[in-house]
């Protein structure tokens, strides 16, 4: 879409906000890429200031997005894994008439920046790379969740991998590659295509894709919800499919 384009549609779309608010948001590591992109623009069309707080959508660390409900701190906003968000719908803690589906996310394999690429073209080519590497690691979001809970059993390579396989909290997988500490990481490919010094590899093949929907919903103590309504409305709207897209995110058919 054109610039132009993009411009008017944010504008009208704008025109509705009836005054500008500040508005607190907790997002998630998948979709943070296109949530920077995003955010100047709505900033700039609708006068609201979003203030962002960081975490993953599930897990032990204090900065993911339940623990941080839980403690009380301000939401209008959650963007996170969509079965994540679903169990704070459950409990009560965010509204259901909110939740707004925004992108699909699918997971990929980096390597330190200069290091071979493997071939992981199809599943048997996967497996030895994941059986021939020396360290593995994924994060404790729903990619690491899954690799860990079922592809690794899937493959029928649990016993061999998982001494060598590591689950990382809260720093990006692929900055922990970039670094040296792993041979391999798994992380959501928009969480690693921004890391410098880092080499995006593929995606894994699609007979072991798992395919995590990114969704955003407003909680029932939001200070702002008609304002969070506006931000879901740009979010989930065609104004937003380039960014999605750019991010390595895949945007909805019906956004």
């Amino acid at each position: 879409m054109q610039t132009s384009i993009v411009c008017a549609a944010v504008l009208a779309f704008a025109a509705t906000a009836a005054s500008a608010e500040q508005l607190d948001i907790m997002n998630s590591g998948g979709y943070t890429a296109a949530y920077l992109a995003l955010k100047p623009r709505y900033e700039a069309a609708s006068g609201d200031t979003l203030v962002t707080a960081w975490g993953p959508s599930m897990g032990k660390a204090p900065e993911a997005i339940p623990n941080r409900l839980a403690r009380g701190e301000p939401a209008d906003v959650v963007i996170m894994v969509g079965y994540a968000l679903d169990q704070l719908i459950a409990q009560g803690k965010v509204d259901p008439a909110s939740r707004t589906e925004l992108a699909d996310s699918r997971i990929g394999m980096v390597v330190r920046a200069g290091h071979a690429l493997p071939d992981i073209s199809t599943v048997e080519a996967f497996k030895a790379a994941l059986l021939g590497a020396g360290s593995i690691a994924y994060s404790d979001s729903a990619s690491g969740v899954y690799i860990e809970r079922e592809l690794l059993k899937k493959l029928d390579i649990e016993a061999a991998v998982k001494p060598k396989a590591h689950m990382v909290q809260k720093t990006p997988v692929a900055m922990q590659v970039a670094e040296g500490r792993y041979e391999l990481g798994f992380q959501q490919v928009s969480e690693i295509l921004p890391v410098r010094g880092a080499t995006f590899v593929a995606r894994i093949p699609e007979p072991l894709q798992s395919v995590t929907r990114f969704a955003a919903g407003i909680p029932v103590q939001a200070r702002h919800p008609e304002a969070a309504r506006r931000l879901l409305r740009f979010l989930a709207g065609p104004q937003a499919r380039d960014a999605v897209a750019a991010s390595g995110l895949d945007p909805l058919p019906n956004n």
